[in-house]
């Protein structure tokens, strides 16, 4: 059968919660999505223009839908994530399903052992985690080692064969760290006691442990027995040790999950913390990369339900930043205030401090992904047309009036290109008059670029506010440029950054990467501009002290100093050396003005 035309497939669609799929010409999958109403939802993308590039080229390609409608929004959900896994298609977000996190297994067995494993059995053994970190676990099976005495043997402690004695005590019982169960000499009721308050503590649960703890140590001192005594406080010093590194909210908070996240340009940056009895017991932070432009909304609803699927949460409530949707099964909470406020804010510094990491270690590893995230946020942060790939900064220099200067520094990708910097002698301007000097060495720079048939920049970055941008937009419309680069003006005081015919300035994060690289590239103009306007001063001072010489005019001091490099190697010449250069009579009123007193 024929495929019918788009208009028609959409059209027919329902208007039910589902899942729809999008097929290229070759019928392969381009994108799978969910939604409340399927009909609303599909013909969105046919019936805007939409800014982000990749998203028109997947409307385009798009010949064929294909839907699945289900009961609710949360089954939607799970049914898309599940396509996704499956089908890979190329313009869905992907989150990585790491199979090699660490778990806590505590095996179904008599006497049941405790251990690190990456594998999942389905053999009725208990499974903790996945946890992220095999630090965490090593610190928490260490605690449990410490605080309980568990076979680390795995002979098969039957009833029978302990009966028979078929087993004999390794090192282990006779070191202390076990009670040696495989002789009889800990009953199966005794060692399930302590497993019990081990899996209370692999939940972030410590009462219990506590109190069983405190009530032996009190027992222990009653009968003058203070050794033990002892050595049950150390077991207590070391849980509750444990325990404050791991609670940071109120013990009232249980089996909850937190969720939230940070985005830039090109990636969504997701933290995941497991709350057990006020404890983080687990916290997971995933990179995504964004495909078509998702909202934070989106790329949180698709890695709640990714990461509590792989993390095997069964919790009935989450606590999120902002709302998101996930049906009626699960209980979404904003917190406002207090501790359940304070865990999200905790929560959102993890993904904040996780980006930064991510973003040290590609510009070290991935120098072009770096620079490509950067020029995707200045373009965003900055509300330009196109990426900045490059930027010119201008910056005028005088001091007291005397001998005006300007610079014009280059960067290219979010760094300096310092063989393309230039500096300019201010040529047709009085006296100290920055709007004037502005305008004329923007309106040069540009002039012979356009001369030479050389690339012009996508951004212009004036170092002052309205008067500097307004003297600047004056020379780009003499040479036919407005709106053909971009430009703006950054003041001092606050920080300011002024746009064309826009009187409220915008206020870039004082963090922001944007406005850090607008700060090195004002910065690097002045340091720029400063050297030569030093340099053109001290060339002017040592010209000056030469012209005081009677008979010494402007050919020989040019003469002297392209030869000797400096006046101070002038001064120092012999007589006979200044002769060579210029010939006895200079050379004598040179020497004598120096040296005969």
């Amino acid at each position: 059968m024929q495929t019918p035309p788009l208009e028609i497939q959409i059209k027919t669609l329902p208007s039910n919660p589902g899942v729809y799929q999008y097929f290229d010409k070759e019928e392969k999958i381009l994108y799978v999505g969910k939604a409340k109403n399927l009909k609303k939802r599909v013909a969105s993308y046919f019936n805007k223009n939409h800014e982000n590039g990749k998203t028109r080229v997947l409307v385009k390609k798009i010949v064929s839908i294909k839907h699945i409608v289900v009961d609710t929004e949360t089954d939607a959900l799970l049914l898309e994530n599940n396509l996704i896994k499956k089908y890979q298609p190329r313009y869905n977000v992907m989150l990585k399903d790491d199979k090699t996190y660490p778990f806590i297994c505590l095996k179904k067995e008599r006497f049941p052992r405790i251990f690190l494993t990456r594998r999942v059995i389905k053999d009725g053994s208990e499974y903790f985690g996945p946890y992220t970190s095999v630090r965490t676990v090593r610190a928490l099976l260490d605690l449990i080692k410490e605080l309980y005495q568990l076979r680390t043997c795995n002979f098969f402690l039957s009833e029978k064969n302990i009966e028979n004695e078929k087993y004999k005590k390794c090192l282990e019982y006779h070191i202390g760290n076990c009670k040696a169960p495989c002789e009889d000499m800990q009953t199966e009721e005794d060692y399930n006691e302590d497993i019990k308050k081990i899996r209370q503590i692999i939940k972030g649960d410590f009462k219990d442990a506590l109190q069983t703890f405190r009530d032996l140590m009190h027992f222990y001192a009653d009968k003058m027995e203070f050794e033990q005594a002892q050595k049950i406080k150390d077991k207590i010093d070391s849980l509750a040790n444990y325990q404050v590194k791991s609670t940071i909210v109120n013990p009232s908070i249980n089996n909850v999950d937190v969720f939230s996240i940070i985005s830039d340009e090109s990636y969504g940056y997701v933290n995941f913390f497991k709350i057990m009895n006020g404890s983080i017991v687990q916290s997971h932070t995933s990179e995504i990369k964004k495909k078509l432009d998702e909202t934070d909304k989106e790329l949180l609803e698709l890695a709640i339900v990714e990461i509590r699927q792989r993390f095997h949460s069964q919790s009935k409530e989450i606590y999120v930043p902002f709302k998101v949707d996930l049906g009626d099964e699960l209980k979404v909470t904003i917190p406002k205030l207090g501790d359940k406020k304070r865990i999200v804010e905790l929560s959102l510094r993890n993904a904040k401090y996780y980006r930064q990491e991510q973003f040290k270690q590609i510009k070290i590893v991935d120098p072009d992904r770096h620079s490509n995230r950067i020029m995707a946020q200045m373009q965003k942060d900055l509300r330009l047309s196109s990426e900045p790939r490059h930027i010119e900064c201008f910056d005028n220099s005088n001091i007291q009036g005397t001998h005006p200067v300007a610079a014009c520094v280059v960067f290219r990708n979010g760094k300096p290109s310092k063989k393309e910097y230039r500096n300019f002698n201010i040529k047709t301007v009085e006296g100290p008059d920055d709007f004037a000097s502005m305008e004329e060495v923007v309106y040069r720079r540009y002039k012979r670029l356009l001369e030479e048939n050389e690339p012009l920049p996508q951004l212009i970055v004036v170092d002052g506010g309205k008067g500097q941008l307004s003297s600047a937009l004056k020379s780009l419309d003499e040479l036919g440029l407005r709106n053909k680069i971009a430009i703006i003006g950054i003041a001092k005081r606050l920080e300011e950054i002024y746009y064309p015919n826009d009187p409220i300035p915008l206020y870039l994060d004082k963090k922001s990467e944007s406005l850090k690289i607008i700060q090195q590239l004002r910065n690097e103009a002045h340091r720029f501009g400063i050297t030569h306007h030093r340099n053109k001063r001290s060339k002017a001072a040592i010209q000056t002290e030469l012209e005081q010489i009677d008979g010494v005019g402007q050919q020989t001091i040019i003469t002297l100093l392209q030869h000797f490099r400096s006046t101070k190697r002038v001064i120092e010449a012999s007589k006979k050396e200044l002769i060579e250069i210029i010939g006895e009579s200079r050379a004598t009123k040179v020497y004598n003005f120096y040296h005969i007193k």
